[in-house]
C-alpha cells in the first residue's frame, strides 16, 4: 500500500498491511538529535528513514513576529510583544460584558496575511505518495479563553454567556475565512486536516460535558462541517481525558480522535477500541509523558506491538502528543517506527471448501453413528 492508501484505510477502519503511523510535529529543538539518530540532514530524510505515512502542512500565515495562525490574535493587554498565545494573561475582553464591545477589538483579516500562492507553495514540496494533512488548528475555544484571560473567560461563560458566545463566534468567523482560503487553494491535494481545542486535563474534562456542548461544540461543528464539505478527513485534537465528549465529536462528523493521551484517565487504548472502535478512528497511543522520555527502546517496541494487536486498523500509531520535544529519546522514536512499519500478518485463511465439506460430513457421520 502507498502511504496515502494506508492512511485512508486505517482511518476508515478497513484492512491494512500495517496500521498507518505519523511522527507528529517535532519542535525545532528536537530535530538535531533526531537527524543524528537517523543519519539524515533534513525533515525529508527523517520521514523517509522512519517510513511514516502522513505529511503535515501548516497553514502559511504571514504576520510577524509569530508568523503562525495559532497566534493571530494579540489579546494580552499587559505584554509588550506577542510571540505566542497566552491563556493566563489578562485579555482585551477581561472586564467587558457588552456584546457591542466585540467590535472594539482590532480583528485581523486573514486575507491580509494569507495568499493563494503561499498556500499552493506550502504543498509544492510534499513528496509523492504521502497522505497530506493540513494543520489548521482553528482553536476557537482556546483563543476565546485568551481573549478574556482563562479565569475571566470561565467566569464570563457562566455569568455572561452571550458575551462569551459573541467573542467565540467572532474568533470562529476568522478561522472559517482563513480555512476557506487554504481549502480553495489546495482543492484536490489535501487528504485530512487537523483542528481542535484542548478540552481535557490529566484526570478529566476542563469543563462539564454540558458546558462543552453549550459553549464549544456549536462552533466546532461549523469548522468540522466546512472541512467535510471539501471532502477531507477531520482529525480532531484535544489533549487529556475527554471520554465523556468523544461520542459528541463522532456525531459532529470527526473521523479521527487525536491523540490517545496514554496516561490520561479513561484513555486506555483497549477501552477506547471497545467503546468507539466501530464508529471512529484514533491517532496516538505511544506515551510521550513517561515512556518515550524515560523508557527503553524495548519497552517502546512492546507498547507499539500491543497497540497493533488492539488496533489492527483504526489507529494511526503516533506519539501521544503531536509535538516531539527535546526530552524524548531519539532511540525511542527509532524503536517506535521500527515496530510500527512491520507489516501485520494477514488473518488466517479459511480452510478450502472441500475440507470444510469433509469436516462437516465427518461430523454428521459421527453424529449419525452416535444416534445408532
Amino acid at each position: 500500500m502507498t502511504h496515502k492508501e494506508r492512511f485512508i484505510a486505517t482511518v476508515e477502519r478497513r484492512p491494512v498491511d500495517r496500521p498507518a503511523s505519523w511522527l507528529g510535529l517535532p519542535v525545532a529543538g528536537a530535530l538535531p538529535a533526531l537527524y543524528r539518530q537517523f543519519g539524515v540532514k533534513d525533515i525529508i530524510g527523517l520521514k523517509s528513514a522512519i517510513n511514516d505515512d502522513v505529511w503535515p502542512v501548516e497553514v502559511p500565515y504571514d504576520d510577524p513576529p509569530a508568523d503562525h495562525i495559532a497566534c493571530a490574535f494579540n489579546f494580552a493587554v499587559d505584554t509588550a510583544a506577542y510571540e505566542e498565545r497566552t491563556l493566563t494573561a489578562r485579555g482585551f475582553f477581561a472586564d467587558r460584558t457588552d456584546v457591542r464591545d466585540v467590535a472594539k477589538f482590532t480583528w485581523p483579516d486573514p486575507a491580509e496575511h494569507m495568499s493563494t500562492a503561499a498556500c499552493k507553495a506550502a504543498l509544492a514540496d510534499v513528496p509523492p505518495g504521502y497522505a497530506v494533512m493540513g494543520i489548521l488548528w482553528s482553536a476557537h475555544f482556546q483563543d476565546t479563553c485568551a481573549a478574556f484571560g482563562m479565569e475571566n473567560a470561565l467566569m464570563t461563560m457562566l455569568t455572561e454567556p452571550r458575551m462569551f458566545k459573541a467573542v467565540d463566534d467572532r474568533v470562529t468567523e476568522f478561522y472559517l475565512t482563513a480555512n476557506k482560503i487554504f481549502f480553495e487553494a489546495t482543492i484536490g491535494r489535501l487528504d485530512a486536516v487537523l483542528i481542535g481545542n484542548d478540552l481535557g486535563s490529566q484526570t478529566g474534562l476542563m469543563l462539564s460535558p454540558e458546558m462543552i456542548r453549550e459553549h464549544v461544540l456549536p462552533n466546532a461543528k461549523r469548522l468540522i462541517a466546512q472541512a467535510k464539505s471539501y471532502g477531507v478527513k477531520v482529525v480532531y485534537h484535544s489533549c487529556g481525558s475527554i471520554c465523556p465528549v468523544i461520542d459528541d465529536l463522532i456525531k459532529a462528523g470527526v473521523d479521527v480522535i487525536h491523540p490517545i493521551q496514554a496516561l490520561a484517565a479513561g484513555m486506555s487504548p483497549g477501552g477506547l477500541k471497545d467503546s468507539y472502535g466501530t464508529r471512529t478512528a484514533f491517532c496516538g497511543g505511544v506515551d510521550a509523558q513517561e515512556l518515550l522520555v524515560r523508557g527503553t527502546p524495548d519497552a517502546v517496541t512492546a507498547k507499539v506491538r500491543e497497540l497493533k494487536a488492539i488496533f489492527p486498523t483504526g489507529l494511526v500509531i503516533s506519539p501521544s502528543h503531536e509535538a516531539i520535544l527535546p526530552d524524548i529519546a531519539p532511540a525511542n522514536i527509532e524503536a517506535l517506527f521500527n515496530e510500527a512499519e512491520k507489516h501485520s500478518p494477514p488473518p488466517p485463511a479459511p480452510p478450502p471448501l472441500s475440507q470444510r465439506s469433509e469436516r462437516g460430513g465427518g461430523e454428521e457421520k459421527n453424529r449419525s453413528e452416535d444416534r445408532k
